[in-house]
């Protein structure tokens, strides 16, 4: 390098730690680009973002290039600052130890801080137009990169250390799924973001927590009284009813009421012609999650199930609308039986009864009382306690106080809850 003037190698020395600079920021954005929001580019029909999906695809063979060209940079950076120093400076050790150390300091300033702080802060500005110098480099630089590759991919096989290569076909986790959603606040409305939230949450919550209980069921009893049941016919509050006979655990079919009319046009009711008109009942196991129960749902046309346990016994009923209370909230048509469980109080508290469901009042009240175990606040105090309680006992469940006001056959009948937990003292 003789014959290079100093002007040449000062010009040569800050192409190569621009360069290097430029490499760093490409493998920092590269890794630090959204998957998601690249998919969403590619399907577009973004060119750009095509050709950076195609090198994320084989990120082994990515990195080996940016790194390959990113060291080759930093060690001809740190040639040419040692032809410096000898051109000026003369055949002087300290004067190459400074300038060696000179030079490691503006590689990590300039040629990894800076652009990898300016990359990881704007990914797609820089990942997508580095693509195209990218591509090229990585088909240049393939010879010596495929041996270096097939160095490591030995030494991790030796250590059974199993790699993905494919960063563009990574699996996300439902927990990450949530984090997105709540990620988008600012994109979303507030309604539409809970109602993608209760969405996510259908796969693990079950038929078994958004049941209507044996005990709130109404159906009909098949030997009663003719009279009786043209009464409760025409007095229902729903479009299904479930018949039973002798005992409400025997279900032995589905009236729906749009075919009650013909029947109820007759002075006395045929209960031969009664059974005729009943659809068979569909059963569910308790621990079937919501999501696929909508899906069975849909399947099979049918928008009501009766969820039973494991050993056949009928525990409750589930439809089509609890379902979607699940995801969009809750639906204005209630009957008079689901109706006035919330009285509120001067005091702020509220008067519950006992078999009003946990998930219902957390929607509704906005607590968050545990879910993990009892499904009604019934359940929820007698599982605290241990014990059936008297009227008059007061407890604490995740902070919020609630006195027992009503006890009737082993069971809590009216309780009282404040809403807002008390503050931690300072």
């Amino acid at each position: 390098m003789d014959d290079i003037s100093l002007g040449t190698l000062l010009g040569i020395l800050l192409l190569l730690l621009v360069c290097g600079a430029w490499f760093s920021a490409a493998e920092t954005s590269m890794m630090a680009i959204n998957r998601y929001r690249l998919s969403a580019l590619v399907r577009k029909g973004s060119r750009s973002a095509k050709l950076t999906s195609r090198l994320l695809a084989k990120i082994d063979k990515l990195l080996g290039s940016i790194l390959f060209g990113n060291t080759l940079l930093n060690v001809a950076a740190a040639a040419v600052t040692n032809v410096l120093v000898l051109r000026i400076f003369g055949a002087s050790e300290l004067a190459l130890l400074l300038g060696t150390l000179a030079i490691t300091f503006v590689l990590l300033v300039v040629s990894e801080i800076m652009p990898k702080i300016i990359a990881a802060s704007h990914p797609e500005r820089v990942a997508l137009p580095s693509s195209y110098l990218l591509s090229p480099l990585v088909k240049l630089f393939h010879p010596v990169v495929s041996v270096a590759t097939a160095i490591v991919h030995g030494l991790l096989w030796v250590a059974r250390i199993k790699i993905q290569t494919d960063q563009s076909k990574q699996k996300i986790t439902l927990e990450e799924l949530r984090g997105l959603v709540l990620d988008a606040e600012h994109f979303l409305p507030r309604k539409h973001q809970k109602m993608l939230l209760n969405l996510v949450d259908l796969e693990r919550i079950t038929v078994n927590d958004v049941m209507i209980p044996r005990n709130q069921i109404e159906a009909l009893d098949i030997n009663a009284a003719a009279n009786e049941l043209r009464e409760q016919i025409i007095t229902c509050h729903h479009t299904l009813l479930p018949v039973y006979a002798d005992t409400p655990s025997n279900i032995i079919g589905i009236l729906h009421i749009k075919r009650a009319p013909a029947l109820l046009q007759e002075t006395d009711l045929d209960l031969a012609r009664l059974r005729e008109v009943l659809n068979e009942p569909y059963f569910i196991p308790s621990d079937t999650p919501l999501l696929k129960q909508l899906q069975q749902f849909q399947e099979r046309h049918l928008r009501l199930g009766l969820v039973v346990d494991e050993y056949g016994e009928l525990l409750g009923l589930v439809t089509l609308e609890n379902i979607l209370e699940e995801i969009v909230g809750e639906f204005t048509t209630q009957s008079p039986a689901q109706t006035g469980k919330f009285l509120r109080q001067d005091d702020g508290s509220f008067l519950l009864e006992g078999s009003s469901s946990l998930r219902e009042l957390n929607r509704k009240l906005g607590l968050h009382l545990p879910l993990d175990g009892a499904k009604t606040l019934n359940g929820l105090i007698l599982d605290h306690l241990g014990d059936i309680p008297e009227t008059g006992t007061s407890l604490k469940i995740s902070g919020y106080p609630i006195e027992v006001i009503q006890t009737q056959d082993r069971i809590v009948k009216v309780a009282r809850i404040f809403p807002i937990p008390p503050k931690k003292p300072q």
